[in-house]
């Protein structure tokens, strides 16, 4: 299956029921008066989340989503039948952003979570209603009014407490194969890993975290390199980051400057990501002689002036990763327990998420502009191969 992470749709609610023009006629009652019934509501469009479903690449075959129209009123002051909303599923932390307006109409993150997006036209009114002292036979009615219309935008993050963050070959998908149950591909090269991959990370029967292997990054990431902007967004919603650093690169590159590397395209991309906690976790140390193990991870830890949390592991045998994942769960388990408790923290923790929110906006909100940027004949800058093209990630 195809993992796609972005989608435009358009939803279109049902047109209201039309009210009905009737008069009572039966024996011996020549003049019974109005009795039109009301048109039945529109129905209306919901999203809901649903954790059965991990893309949207069914929204890539079909695009248009329209609910059922209300029905007409009848004479004997039947009303009409309501037409039946639409709810269809999207996967748990999609954002939904009105391709219109720009406006994030809602972030779905929980299972179940259901939201309106198209409202349902009203019923139009029988005769019934305008009838009066002076006008005992009106002919007036209502019709019922146009369902809402409109284009979305699906754009789906994946929900993981910790993300991996480093190089391509860095060791990422063999760390989440080994602390997980995850098996993403695992090769020696690099940009093996395609797609996001999420990893359950079991330390007891009711003690775990999600931990995301996101595809590997390279400079330039920020401004859209190697697919870098779909990437990077899958960061946005975790609490804790793994830099992973490839303490003995194939291609004998410098560790520390792929690091720097890393953390620039990091900030660039979102400052706020920028200031979540991350860990710096040096991997691949069975490929180095045991005597050098120290001094290479200290030449590392110096070299980029590192102040936080440092790991040592080999992620093909294990080393290290229990210690690694015993403390991701107690930081993580503090994090929410000071939240709970702490008013302050849990406002800095809605004022961090609101922030990435609005800087994924303005992303949206640049990236949408230039899609919808006019063709010139007299242009010549225009790429008419990358107007408009939808990207796929298919493993």
């Amino acid at each position: 299956m195809q993992f796609v992470d972005e989608a435009s749709i358009i939803v279109e609610a049902g047109r209201g029921g039309s009210g009905c023009l009737s008069f009572r006629r039966e024996k011996y009652v020549p003049k019974g008066g109005p009795d039109g019934g009301d048109g039945g509501h529109g129905g209306s469009v919901y999203l809901v989340g649903d954790d059965s479903l991990n893309t949207l690449i069914d929204f890539k075959f079909q695009r248009f989503y329209q609910a059922e129209n209300g029905r007409p009123g009848q004479g004997r002051q039947m009303s009409g039948r309501a037409g039946n909303d639409l709810v269809v599923k999207v996967p748990v932390g999609t954002t939904v952003i009105d391709e219109d307006t720009l406006e994030v109409i809602v972030d779905i993150t929980e299972i179940g979570q259901q939201v309106l997006v198209a409202q349902g036209g009203r019923r139009g009114l029988g005769n019934i209603h305008f009838k009066s002292s002076t006008n005992r036979a009106p002919r007036k009615t209502t019709p019922g009014t146009e369902g809402e219309r409109r284009n979305l935008r699906l754009e789906m993050k994946v929900m993981a407490d910790v993300g991996l963050l480093g190089m391509p070959n860095a060791g990422k998908s063999t760390l989440i194969r080994a602390v997980s149950a995850a098996k993403p591909k695992v090769a020696n090269y690099p940009f093996t890993t395609l797609v996001p991959n999420l990893g359950v990370v079991k330390l007891g029967h009711h003690e775990h975290f999600v931990m995301a292997d996101v595809p590997g990054l390279i400079e330039g990431a920020s401004d859209g390199a190697g697919l870098g902007l779909r990437f990077l967004k899958h960061l946005t919603r975790t609490r804790l980051l793994f830099h992973v650093v490839d303490v003995a690169p194939f291609d004998a590159s410098d560790p520390v400057e792929a690091a720097r590397a890393i953390a620039l395209e990091l900030k660039t991309f979102s400052p706020t990501l920028a200031e979540r906690p991350r860990w710096l976790v040096i991997n691949k140390l069975d490929l180095l002689p045991g005597d050098e193990h120290e001094a290479r991870v200290q030449a590392i830890v110096d070299g980029l002036g590192w102040e936080g949390p440092v790991f040592r592991i080999s992620a093909i045998s294990g080393e290290g990763t229990d210690a690694l994942v015993q403390a991701a769960h107690r930081w993580l388990t503090d994090q929410r327990r000071l939240e709970h408790e702490d008013e302050a923290a849990a406002e800095r923790e809605r004022d961090m998420r609101a922030r990435m929110e609005a800087e994924s906006v303005a992303r949206t909100e640049a990236r949408l502009g230039r899609r919808r940027k006019p063709r010139d004949e007299h242009d010549d800058d225009f790429d008419d191969d990358d107007y408009d093209v939808e990207v796929e990630y298919a493993p």
